[in-house]
C-alpha cells in the first residue's frame, strides 16, 4: 500500500549508502537510525548498505573508496561539524556524477537541516528522502595562495573563530558548557582583527540581463572587485541562511539556498556592550544588522587578508580587551570546525 502511494514520486531513491557516526548526538546516532530512520526506509522498499564508522576519518576514506555510482544517494547521520568532511569526500570522488547527498542531523545547532527543512527533525528529513525531494544547495570552496583547503557552507573569522578555538581547548566539557564558556571568555577578551577584505559583488543573472537590456553601461553592472580595510570584530561568510535554535531568523536571513550568492557580514570595531547587543539580536525577531558598525553585502567571492604582525596565535593569551590580535595563524570557524590559516583565505 505504501509503495503504491509512492509510485507517483518518480525520482525517489531505490538504494542508499548509510554512514553512521556513533559518537554523534550524545552517542545516540546509531540508535536513532535503527529506531526512526531504517523502519521508514524498509516500509518504502529502499535498499540500504549501512556502515558505522569506527575511527576518525573512517567515513571520509570510505566515501572516497566506495563505488557510489551503485547508489542513488547517501544518508549521513552525524554531527553538523563533520558533514562537510564527508561532503568533501563525495564531491572529490564524484566530480560531476549524478548523485544526491542527504544528511539527517543529530548535532547541536543543525543549521543545514533547519535551513533545508525548516526544522531539525530526523523523521521529517527521512520522509523527504523517501519521496525523492531534491533541494540544490550552494557550497563554498576555501583556498589559500592557490591551495584548496576544504568545502563549507558557512564561516566566521574573528570573534567566531576565536570562540571556537577556545572551545576546542576544553573538549572535556559538554558541548553546551564549553561553547558557553568560550563565548563568555571570547567576549571578555574581545579585540579586533586588522584586515583587508576584497569581494566581488553578486549579480543576479536575471537582474543583470534586465539592466543590460535597458542599456546600462558595463560599469553599472557591479562586476568589479571592491575592497574595504580596517579593524573588524567579526567577519561572517554564509552560503545558506543558517537557521538554528539560537538564531531562528538565521545567521544570514536574506541568503538563498542555491542562487550562487553568499552573505558577507562584517562587524567593525566597536565597544563590547554594543557588540553584545548585536549578538543578542540573533535570538530575537529584531534586525541584527541594524547597527552602525555592521555592514552586509551579497557577494560571489570574498578574500580575507589579515594584516596583523606575526607573533604566534594563542587563544589563551592575556591581551587587553581591545588590542589588535596577532598570530602566525588565524582561527576560522567553518561549519563548527576549526580551521587555522596563516595567510589570505579565498572563499567562493
Amino acid at each position: 500500500m505504501v509503495e503504491g502511494g509512492l509510485q507517483g514520486f518518480s525520482d525517489r531513491p531505490k538504494s542508499l549508502k548509510i554512514v553512521l557516526n556513533p559518537q554523534s548526538h550524545k552517542k545516540e546516532a546509531t540508535q536513532v537510525y535503527y529506531e526512526k530512520v531504517e523502519p521508514l526506509l524498509k516500509i518504502a522498499g529502499i535498499k540500504t548498505d549501512v556502515t558505522v564508522t569506527e575511527y576518525e576519518g573512517h567515513a571520509v576514506s570510505l566515501l572516497k573508496e566506495c563505488e557510489l555510482q551503485g547508489f542513488d544517494g547517501a544518508i549521513l547521520l552525524l554531527l553538523a561539524l563533520i558533514l562537510v568532511k564527508k561532503l568533501e569526500a563525495c564531491l572529490l570522488k564524484l566530480n560531476g556524477a549524478d548523485f544526491d547527498i542527504t544528511s539527517t542531523f543529530s548535532g547541536s545547532t543543525n543549521v543545514l537541516a533547519h535551513s533545508l527543512h525548516g526544522i531539525s527533525h530526523v523523521v521529517t528529513a527521512t520522509l523527504h528522502i523517501i519521496m525523492g525531494h531534491i533541494q540544490p544547495v550552494d557550497v563554498c570552496t576555501f583556498s589559500t595562495t592557490g591551495k584548496f583547503l576544504r568545502f563549507g557552507f558557512s564561516a566566521m573569522f574573528g570573534f567566531g573563530g576565536r570562540a571556537l578555538a577556545l572551545a576546542e581547548k576544553h573538549r572535556w566539557m559538554s558541548a553546551n558548557q564549553r561553547m558557553d564558556f568560550a563565548v563568555i571568555k571570547a567576549l571578555a577578551k574581545l579585540r579586533p582583527e586588522e584586515c583587508e577584505i576584497s569581494f566581488l559583488p553578486f549579480n543576479d543573472p536575471q537582474d543583470l540581463e534586465e539592466r543590460r537590456a535597458q542599456g546600462s553601461p558595463k560599469s553599472d553592472c557591479n562586476d568589479q572587485w571592491q575592497m574595504i580595510q580596517g579593524q573588524f570584530l567579526n567577519v561572517s561568510i554564509m552560503a545558506i541562511p543558517c537557521l538554528c535554535s539560537v538564531a531562528p531568523r538565521g545567521l544570514a536571513p536574506n541568503t538563498r539556498l542555491n542562487n550562487g550568492s553568499m552573505a558577507l557580514i562584517i562587524a567593525r570595531n566597536t565597544s563590547r556592550p554594543e557588540f553584545i547587543k548585536h549578538l543578542k539580536r540573533y535570538a530575537s525577531v529584531k534586525n541584527q544588522f541594524n547597527f552602525p558598525f555592521v555592514e552586509t553585502y551579497t557577494v560571489e567571492e570574498v578574500k580575507v587578508h589579515p594584516r596583523s604582525n606575526s607573533s604566534g596565535h594563542n587563544p589563551e593569551e592575556e591581551d587587553g580587551p581591545h588590542e589588535t590580535a596577532t598570530g602566525s595563524s588565524f582561527p576560522w570557524n567553518v561549519d563548527g570546525d576549526l580551521m587555522e590559516v596563516a595567510s589570505e583565505v579565498h572563499v567562493r
